[in-house]
């Protein structure tokens, strides 16, 4: 029976500290990492979605950065059919760190992706969505899809509306279709590294890779991503560090209020993350600070003496 290829999965809520120790681990074994977060895929966004740095990318060769304009869409189908050909193609017996907080990526590499509609049909139909508010939104979805709406986050508007887009455009509940495919699409022997801080701990990381964002220039870089023509409804541009910027920029708030709106946020965000994870299976829990026991786990994964 042919071998499954093996990979490296390293996962947690945002600023538990995944980049530090996925690049110390890439490079104690060798590897090369996929990037698993659903932002760092855009281009021009740097500062607000926590891009590893050109110094860190030149310490580890770093896959699924910078490869989409702000403007396209990109979904976990074309996630995985990515970085599927990035581990496909890794050379010299190389093993995959696929790193990130976007559970949907890692279910969808691990256990297989449900399809959709057709991606162009799908960008018409999410167009005639933008404006359209978040209780619109649920509403429509709590009438095609009401198991859905129970269980996607109020706030989770990317998610809902995928939910209503594949309703509209199949014919057919997306939990009806969750339930019949099950994620059972196993392709990988994955070993699933959790990191995890206590509350408190990711509380004041957060608040203070926030404030780091804004005196490393995110107002700037969001003036010049506007510049270029991009619609501030545009996804990306609605995420944590950027919505709130560009109400700042607007006069609507001052700086300091955006900062906090952006903290406040990102906290609820990173508990979200955590939720999905605990609720996946196989997940092993570490500290970020556990590194022995994490390269020794990895190494008796990867039968390394």
């Amino acid at each position: 029976m042919q071998t499954k290829p093996k990979i490296v999965i390293i996962v947690g809520p945002t600023a538990v500290g995944k980049t530090e120790l996925s690049l110390e681990l890439a490079e104690s074994f060798g590897g090369e990492i996929v990037s698993a977060d659903s932002m760092q895929v855009y281009r021009h966004l740097d500062i607000g979605t926590s891009k590893p740095t050109r110094a860190e990318r030149d310490r580890v060769a770093h896959h699924l950065i910078d490869i989409v304009d702000p403007g396209e869409g990109f979904s976990a189908t074309r996630f995985d059919r990515m970085a599927s050909g990035v581990i496909g193609n890794l050379s010299g017996g190389k093993t995959a760190f696929v790193v990130g907080g976007t559970g949907l990526y890692v279910r969808a590499l691990t256990g297989g992706i449900i399809e959709g509609p057709d991606e162009e049909r799908g960008r018409r139909y999410r167009e005639t969505l933008e404006g359209e508010s978040l209780e619109e939104l649920r509403g429509r979805l709590m009438e095609r899809d009401p198991d859905a709406a129970a269980r996607i986050h109020p706030r989770d508007r990317v998610r809902i509306v995928r939910a209503l887009e594949t309703a509209v455009l199949t014919g057919e509940r997306i939990s009806e279709k969750q339930r019949r495919h099950g994620f059972r699409d196993v392709r990988y022997e994955a070993l699933k590294i959790g990191l995890y801080r206590d509350r408190e701990e990711i509380r004041r990381r957060i608040d203070v890779r926030a404030a780091q964002m804004i005196e490393s220039g995110l107002v700037g870089e969001t003036e010049r991503v506007l510049s270029m023509g991009y619609h501030e409804k545009l996804i990306p541009l609605r995420t944590l560090g950027y919505r709130y910027i560009i109400r700042y920029l607007k006069g609507e708030i001052p700086l300091d209020e955006a900062l906090r709106f952006m903290q406040r946020d990102t906290r609820r965000y990173a508990r979200r993350q955590m939720t999905w994870f605990r609720g996946e299976t196989g997940i092993e829990w570490f500290h970020p600070t556990e590194t022995g026991p994490v390269k020794g786990r990895i190494a008796s994964f990867l039968r390394i003496r």
